[in-house]
């Protein structure tokens, strides 16, 4: 079987415009594929077998000629190809690109978005979240830009305050530990034991385990101290 070539991409191409009405030609300038229909704007068409940052900015950079600019791409397999194909299909919605597979072994030919001006909807929950995190959340314990494992959050500086805590009183009842740390929720959240750091003693009454003592000796960074 030959190698494919992104050049095994234009004649799919070229036949799926030609059926719209447009008269096609390749390598026009700068673009891999001019389509024009009469007075309309032009359509261009960037030809790459797979998806790369560099096929972005060639698309955007197109956007100064006509704001009707597609990638067009050789349909992958599997679950990488299919998560690739969702993932881009969402920045080209946002950058207001097109998007374009073609299946080799038959030349079929989708489009799976058309460059149109993207709004995104804000979302007045995830807003609400984001700056309860951030009122929450004590000083800025973390690097910006690292990853989510070992990432401080609100909720790990809540229960960091009661491990420490009991860490220094031992094992307390539920509304004892939120009143003497401010965190209203600390009796669930040791029921919930996220971290494997609490144990009930009692009905209502709870301690800290081995891993919650050692998790103690990182609080003064972690709480802002």
């Amino acid at each position: 079987m030959n190698t494919p070539r992104e050049t095994d991409l234009y004649q799919p191409v070229k036949s799926f415009l030609e059926g719209q009405g447009y008269v096609v030609k390749s390598e026009v300038g700068s673009a891999d594929v001019v389509a024009v229909r009469g007075g309309e704007a032009p359509v261009i068409v960037e030809l790459k077998l797979g998806f790369s940052l560099t096929l972005v900015h060639q698309c955007v950079s197109r956007l100064s000629m006509t704001d009707d600019v597609y990638m067009a791409v050789a349909t992958g397999k599997g679950k990488p190809f299919a998560k690739s194909l969702k993932n881009m299909t969402k920045l080209c919605r946002r950058l207001g690109l097109g998007l374009i597979t073609v299946r080799l072994k038959d030349g079929l030919v989708q489009v799976h978005c058309d460059p149109v001006p993207y709004t995104p909807r804000k979302s007045k929950k995830r807003e609400g979240q984001l700056l309860a995190e951030f009122a929450r959340r004590v000083g800025d314990p973390n690097d910006g830009g690292q990853t989510r494992v070992g990432l401080i959050t609100a909720y790990r500086q809540d229960a960091l305050k009661i491990a420490l805590y009991l860490f220094e009183v031992g094992a307390s009842k539920g509304a004892d530990v939120a009143k003497a740390t401010g965190v209203d929720r600390a009796t669930t959240m040791m029921r919930n034991d996220h971290y494997g750091w609490f144990e009930k003693v009692e009905k209502g009454v709870y301690g800290l385990t081995p891993k919650g003592a050692d998790a103690v000796g990182q609080s003064g960074q972690v709480l802002g101290g």
